[in-house]
């Protein structure tokens, strides 16, 4: 690429040369011979040119792409290693504009620098030795029309800086009001707010509007004052050149060689500062990517991982504490139990109590700030990420499908999975009769998120991934909340037989789910404050008792 560009200028530099040498030598002399010879020749050298830059801007344009290609893939790689607690730090909205727009941005700076920013110091240093070869008397202009030219686009340039960032920060903003906007849609609707949530994005869009604004009229400068220094080099030139040609001290040929140098010249320069126009907002860009990039994820692989896990998926919880950073008081303290294979553990609290992080620690979601969690006897800070993931089947509080088909969202749980093992996942989570009436059942598509079915639909369907999975251990988190009692009662009496050799944890909010557990947590303000089966708890614990008593009758609490 750079010998192609290298090639190509050294060309673009030759022919004003030639074309002097057929005015003074052809022209003047009347010699059709040499002028002919020498325009064959310059026909050549122009053919090379372009054959030179083509390839320059094909190869050019190739390592952009796979830079940008490479980016992207890193930042990905690194979201993907983010624990809940980056993400929430980052926000959803500002990951996606940095591996988008952001990546964008800057590969179209790399782009252009291998287009043109290459190609710019060649033309103008060839460039000035060239118009100094053919008339030194002229060189003052050079002194006068290039830094006059750098001073006032440099300028510009410096105006456009701040406001770039406020750009790419206003971009976010953006985004991550139309994500709330478009995830939230039914509740605005629902609450009438379209015309609040209209106001909301049109200022974040005013905002936007108003900086890009402001960075345009600035720039918009850019390209007056490059015509207008070009054109007063050009008069310039031909103003003391005519005094010089009369003179006799330069030739015509030379005279028109010159000024063509003396635009190439100017021509770089300016490709060099409208490209310096752009590195600003690429910086910014580039950032707020290395941002992205140099953060480590607080959930980390260990450095010698556990590759062997000996067990039935037993855990055991040993006073565990879990703080956010700078936090005042922790979210869970002092936490201790065991959840056995074969049994069923279920954890209840009033909301905020930490039953959800609690759970987000098993499969380290989030890491503990004290005490340990146990699979198997072994840490999970020290077991290799994959082996303690494919024993954990996961169905989150706010069940997540994605993009494609039934089929395809419950083999996420185990990709080798028969058509028949997915109907059976599908009739244990209660699923099989509404996927049996979803045209094409199995293949039935599956919007973004699961929006084409309902919540408890959504609910099922994750039931039955992890059921898929067929895993040592099970995290139910409120996975039930959207059943009605009659589905609840008929799944978890589905499930019991399937997940007998299996530890199961339930995260519930109400009692009916949960009556039949060999042992129930009881969570209050980040600590256990109950731990026993339901009967043993109703004599002992008082805010067992108490979320009881709010739910069920006394009759049914027997």
């Amino acid at each position: 690429m750079l010998v192609l560009q290298l090639i190509g200028t050294i060309a673009s530099l030759y022919l004003p040369s030639l074309n002097a040498d057929i005015i003074d030598h052809g022209i003047a002399t009347g010699d059709t011979g040499y002028i002919l010879t020498t325009g064959g020749w310059m026909l050549a050298v122009t053919l090379l040119q372009i054959l030179c830059s083509i390839g320059a801007v094909y190869f050019g344009a190739r390592c952009a792409m796979a830079f940008g290609r490479d980016v992207r893939a890193a930042v990905f790689h690194r979201v993907g290693e983010f624990s809940a607690r980056e993400v929430s730090t980052f926000g959803a909205p500002s990951l996606i504009t940095r591996s988008t727009n952001d990546v964008q941005q800057v590969q179209i700076i790399v782009v252009l620098v291998c287009t043109m920013l290459v190609t710019a110091p060649i033309m103008c240093v060839g460039g000035i030795v060239m118009a100094l070869r053919e008339d030194l008397g002229l060189s003052w202009l050079l002194l006068v029309c290039v830094p006059v030219l750098v001073i006032a686009i440099g300028l510009i340039v410096a105006r456009t800086v701040p406001q770039f960032r406020k750009m790419q920060d206003r971009i976010d903003q953006v985004n991550r009001v139309l994500r709330e906007q478009l995830t939230g849609v039914r509740v605005v609707r629902a609450f009438v707010r379209e015309p609040g949530e209209t106001k909301r994005f049109a200022a974040a869009n005013d905002a936007l509007t108003d900086t890009a604004l402001r960075v345009g009229r600035v720039q918009a400068l850019l390209f007056p004052v490059v015509i207008l220094v070009l054109n007063a080099s050009s008069v310039a030139v031909l103003w003391f050149g005519a005094d010089r040609v009369d003179l006799g001290q330069m030739q015509i040929g030379a005279l028109t060689a010159f000024l063509n140098y003396l635009l190439q010249i100017l021509m770089a320069v300016m490709m060099a500062t409208f490209i310096a126009t752009l590195i600003p907002r690429a910086a910014v860009c580039a950032e707020r990517i290395n941002e992205v990039l140099d953060t480590q994820p607080s959930v980390r692989p260990p450095e010698h991982p556990v590759r062997e896990l000996r067990g039935h998926g037993e855990l055991e919880f040993r006073d565990v504490e879990f703080r956010y950073p700078g936090a005042a008081e922790p979210v869970l303290h002092n936490v201790s139990f065991r959840a056995r294979a074969g049994q069923t553990t279920a954890i209840i609290g009033s909301t905020g109590a930490g039953k959800t992080t609690l759970l987000s620690l098993i499969p380290r979601l989030v890491d503990v700030t004290a005490g340990a969690v146990l699979v198997d006897g072994v840490d999970v800070r020290e077991a290799a990420p994959e082996l303690l993931w494919e024993r954990i089947g996961l169905v989150p509080q706010r069940p997540y499908l994605f993009t494609g088909t039934v089929a395809g969202n419950l083999r996420y749980g185990n990709p080798e999975a028969t058509d028949a093992e997915l109907w059976q996942a599908l009739e244990i989570a209660q699923a099989k009769d509404f996927v049996t009436d979803m045209p094409g059942g199995l293949d039935a598509p599956i919007t973004q998120g699961g929006t084409n079915v309902s919540g408890g639909q959504r609910q099922r369907l994750s039931i039955a991934r992890a059921l898929v999975r067929k895993p040592e251990i099970y995290l139910f988190d409120d996975s039930f909340s959207a059943l009605d009692l009659a589905t609840d009662a008929r799944l978890r009496a589905a499930l019991r037989p399937h997940t007998g050799q299996a530890a199961v944890l339930v995260v519930a909010q109400r009692v009916s789910t949960i009556l039949d557990a060999d042992q129930i947590i009881v969570l209050d303000n980040g600590s256990i404050v109950g731990n026993g089966t339901h009967h043993e708890l109703l004599d002992s614990c008082p805010t067992y008792r108490e979320i009881v008593q709010s739910q069920l009758t006394p009759e049914q609490a027997a």
